[in-house]
Formats: C-alpha cells, structure tokens, sequence
C-alpha cells in the first residue's frame, strides 16, 4: 500500500497541526519568509491607529511575527504548539512588544480588541466551523483580516517529472498540496477563490488579493529541508521517507548539479470586518490592492 496523504489523512487535522512542532528548528530553518512589501502593503491596509496592537494566529516559530513587529507594531501572538513557541520566543526575544500565549486559538479569549488579524501559512489549519467567529470577537470594529501563504513550485519540468517518477518506484504518494502535487491549479482571480468566498460570506467587506511571486535557488539539501518540513512528508513512516530522500538527493546531485529553482508565489486575501447591515463600520484606508489575475493557490500544508 502507497504511503502518503492525498488518499487520506492519517492523522486528524489537530495533530497534523502540531507535527511541525516535532522538530521546529529543522522547519523555521527550512521554511522561507514572506515578500517584504508585504507587511506594509497589510499595514497600510489595516491602517490602525497609534499603539493599536495587532494578533497573529498560528504565529509558528516567527517567519511573520518579526516583519511586523520590526515595523513597529505591538503584535499579540497565539501558537498552539509549546515547541514552535519556544523557538518563537527566542527569536522574538528583543522585542519587547511582543507577547507570545500558548493556546489553540478557537479556545483562546482575548483579553481586548484588536485592529488587526493576520495569520500566515495557517489559517487551514484552524478548525473552519469556528474560526471566522472567533476572529470577528477579537477584532475591533471595522478591523482588518490578511490571511497569506507561501506556495511552492519547481521551477523544472524535467526535475519534476523525475522526483514524481521516484515517488512512485518507492510506493510514496506526493502528499497533497505540496512542491511536487500534480493536481492542476486553474489560473482563477481573486473574487473566484475560496479565500474569498469563505471571508465575503463570514461577512467581511472591502475584500482584497494580491499576488508576490519569486524565484529562489535551492540547494539539494535545502531542498530536502523543504520537502521534510511539509506535514505530508512529515507523517510518512521514517524508513520509506528516508529512502524517498536519499533518491531525491540522488537525481537533485546527479542530474541536476545539487541545485534545483523554485518559483515561490505568495497570496495575501485582505478584508475588513463589516457591521450587523454587511457595510464596513470604518472606510477603506491606505492601499486597496487591485484584483490580479491568479492561480487559485490552495493553502500549503
């Protein structure tokens, strides 16, 4: 029998959520950050007012959390697992504004409004029959919500087709939603998206999307990093991924120099959390993002 996910999980989502936690420095080394443009394009969204403070959801060792935080903003951080917390709090250590809570968001309580929600990479994994009311309680009105993910694809066709070749020869399914998952992505604008959808119909207004894409080369073992801090890969038995690895190596050295390019695309849904009549309580401020036309990127696990 094949292993992988794409057939089924084989854990719930809630533990799926905390095997990044397994080995947190192994993922906040593997995973990359987000554009830079990016938090102020949030920023001057959201357009908060002096000193109102901000809440990450799913804050994960930081890879978010210092952007914001080095722009200045007050940032309340609530992570699940106590593991990534640790790393979070180390690397968040000299900014003093701010505060880390161990806590799965649909049971947290905040303590105060907030102008802001983001959550990077993250959003999928909290449970969807709560989570838009639970980020409308903890906004204040007219607060904003950016919701961005990092999507990763390999920028050869050639290498491609030989790594998906190799999952197959050692029985491995490409787990789903990953750098190597087949399933086609039909190019789709904003308004069409999930994302959008599920955030209009939670009752958010002034929607918005914009797209950040880039080009990053990777080392074979960057590469594996990558492909190892993915929960697919992560839930795979240790033997049957350790092979799988050790002929990813194999093709990425051999036929490919030790280098591989992937295209990185970043997606970033806004919106802002409307009044009981569905208009916004506050008027749109700072930068609207146009709608670009766009690959309906899934979240990436």
């Amino acid at each position: 029998m094949p292993y992988g996910t794409s057939g089924g999980e084989p854990a719930s989502t809630r533990s799926r959520r905390h095997i990044f936690g397994d080995d947190a420095e192994q993922y906040d080394t593997a995973r990359p950050g987000y554009p830079h443009q990016l938090p102020q394009d949030v920023l001057d969204f959201a357009a908060l007012a002096a000193d109102e403070p901000a809440l990450e959801v799913g804050a994960g060792t930081g890879k978010a959390t210092l952007p914001f935080a080095r722009s200045g903003v007050s940032v309340t951080c609530v992570e699940p697992d106590v593991r990534m917390a640790r790393v979070l709090r180390r690397r968040c250590a000299e900014l003093p504004r701010v505060a880390i809570e161990v806590a799965d968001f649909e049971a947290w309580r905040p303590a105060r409004r907030y102008g802001l929600l983001y959550c990077a990479q993250a959003w999928h994994w909290v449970d969807p029959a709560v989570r838009w009311a639970r980020a409308r309680a903890a906004l204040s009105p007219g607060g904003a919500i950016a919701l961005f993910w990092n999507h990763w694809i390999l920028d050869s066709g050639e290498l491609a087709e030989r790594l998906t070749a190799a999952h197959a020869r050692l029985g491995v399914e490409i787990p789903a939603d990953t750098l190597l998952d087949p399933r086609p992505r039909p190019a789709r604008r904003g308004p069409e998206s999930r994302q959008w959808r599920d955030m209009t119909a939670a009752g958010f207004v002034d929607p918005a999307h914009r797209l950040y894409a880039s080009v990053h080369q990777r080392s074979t073992s960057a590469l594996l990093g990558l492909l190892a801090s993915y929960s697919g890969y992560r839930a795979i038995p240790p033997r049957p991924r350790e092979r799988l690895f050790d002929e990813v190596a194999r093709i990425v050295d051999e036929e490919h120099g030790g280098r591989a390019q992937v295209k990185v695309v970043t997606s970033l849904f806004l919106g802002r959390m409307g009044d009981e009549s569905g208009r916004s309580e506050l008027p749109s401020a700072g930068l609207r993002l146009p709608d670009l036309e766009s690959p309906d990127l899934g979240p990436q696990p």
